[in-house]
């Protein structure tokens, strides 16, 4: 590998600084209001130079949910992998735990890809790679108790996913061959998870619910048992 260059080093400190004022932008005001110009006064560059590392807003709303995305990625696969390969209650628990921890320290980019859409932005292909990071971690899950013959298998679904047929057959490749009960099954509890981060770190369950990790874990664990996975310790 050739070594790094100065001009190199400077553009990637730079792109870096730019990312962190842009942060603090969406902890300040929201995505819906991110303003180039804003982040150029803030870092004390002028925006036409700005736009040398960020063409458009929407390059740099990119940016910051590629990385966003990729930073909860990184916390849960650092997580899960600290876990026994057998102990698949533990490895649930795990993945779910580290999700909603990230989410506490991380605030405004968990917004950022699970709140509300930003107005006009359309997120591009680039984007669904490390959006769906975490998710496979989970499919994988499935996987290997499938495999090891521990999984239980949820029953028949209950109304026929005949107008969901194309959605799931393009899920297919990804959940390896499992049936179209297991994968709906999976994405509801996919949902679930992060619907229950949500509520919590959005203020829905405010005067409804203040012992948060401990219903967290309660609700994470009924989703296992939920999505087939053994609701026992290895």
């Amino acid at each position: 590998m050739p070594p790094v260059t100065a001009r190199a080093r400077v553009r990637a400190e730079l792109t870096e600084e730019i990312l962190d004022a842009a942060r603090r932008q969406l902890a300040e005001h929201g995505s819906a209001a991110l303003s180039l110009r804003a982040v150029a006064r803030e870092v004390g560059m002028v925006s036409s130079a700005v736009y040398r590392y960020f063409p458009s807003r929407d390059e740099l709303l990119t940016a910051l949910i590629v990385d966003a995305y990729d930073s909860l990625g990184d916390a849960v696969e650092r997580a899960e992998a600290k876990v026994g390969r057998a102990k698949y209650l533990d490895r649930w628990m795990t993945i779910c735990r580290a999700v909603r921890t990230w989410a506490l320290a991380h605030p405004h980019e968990y917004a950022l890809i699970y709140g509300s859409p930003v107005p006009g932005y359309r997120a591009p292909v680039i984007t669904i790679g490390p959006a769906t990071r975490v998710a496979l971690i989970l499919v994988q899950l499935l996987i290997d108790a499938q495999r090891d013959g521990v999984f239980a298998e949820p029953p028949p679904l209950t109304r026929s996913p005949k107008a969901l047929g194309a959605d799931l057959d393009r899920l297919a490749d990804a959940f390896a061959g499992v049936s179209e009960s297991t994968m709906v099954h999976a994405l509801v509890a996919w949902a679930s998870v992060y619907g229950t981060v949500s509520f919590e770190l959005f203020g829905q369950f405010h005067n409804v619910i203040a012992a948060n990790s401990q219903y967290f874990d309660v609700a994470m664990s009924e989703l296992a048992t939920f999505v087939g996975i053994p609701n026992r310790r290895a």
